[in-house]
């Protein structure tokens, strides 16, 4: 298989997994990390892989409680130095995007001291994963769910907007980040229209809502997690 139709088999299932946290599957986790004043904090992540036969093993970088990603240098920084410096036959460079969430609690393995920098941008680890070659090979596509190992809590204030899809069955996912990978211009105040740029399948329907409580999103194992078109996350609730 060519490479660059092996980047657009795995491209959906990869920036799914770019927010994975952990892999633990306890009843009652104690979460061993809490981030606070999330809404609207820029991120970047590099994300690399090594094939090796039907297996991807994959790595997620991430510069949530490092730093706020530099333009300047995350514009420099380019997949052959990443592929160059680690070996890898996969990389993607996953940004920027921005948290719609208030405050993350995680546990499992995301709760490490691994750091490397890329560029001058320094990340942390936050998820080793195997993919299986096999799997990627019947596609990831948007607006479809994916499965996704972790342990976390996503917490949104009461009085602050989320931003919903909703499918045909009637299952909502709340969009968890907003991305300018696509549209380098997008910003949080274009959210509550965001609908008049997406490519929303027959069916299903995006809104904007205040929350009069607030609301815990809680993944104990496996999380659903799905983007549209213009590469913005959303997990099921």
């Amino acid at each position: 298989m060519r490479m660059n139709q092996f980047l657009l088999i795995t491209l959906g299932f990869i920036l799914s997994i770019g927010h994975a946290f952990g892999q633990t599957t306890n009843v009652n986790p104690e979460y061993e990390k809490s981030v606070s004043n999330l809404r609207n904090l820029r991120y970047c992540e590099v994300i690399y892989g090594k094939r090796d036969f039907l297996t991807l093993e994959v790595k997620v970088f991430n510069t949530q409680g490092l730093n706020l990603c530099p333009e300047a240098q995350w514009k420099t920084l380019t997949k052959e130095s990443v592929e160059k410096a680690y070996g890898a036959s996969f990389v993607l460079l996953n940004g920027p995007r921005y948290w719609t969430m208030d405050e993350i609690q995680a546990a499992g393995s995301t709760v490490n001291s691994v750091k490397e920098s890329f560029g001058g941008i320094d990340m942390n680890l936050r998820a080793t994963l195997k993919v299986g070659l096999l799997k990627q090979l019947l596609g990831s596509k948007q607006y479809s769910p994916n499965e996704v190992i972790r342990t976390t809590n996503f917490i949104y204030k009461s009085g602050t907007s989320i931003y919903e899809l909703t499918s045909p069955t009637g299952e909502v996912y709340v969009m968890q980040s907003y991305s300018q990978i696509i549209n380098p211009n997008l910003a949080m105040s274009d959210l509550p229209d965001l609908a008049k740029q997406l490519k929303l399948p027959t069916g299903w329907t995006y809104k904007t809502r205040v929350l009069d409580q607030e609301l815990s999103l809680i993944a104990n194992g496996i999380a659903y997690v799905l983007q549209d078109n213009l590469l913005n996350s959303y997990q099921r609730r």
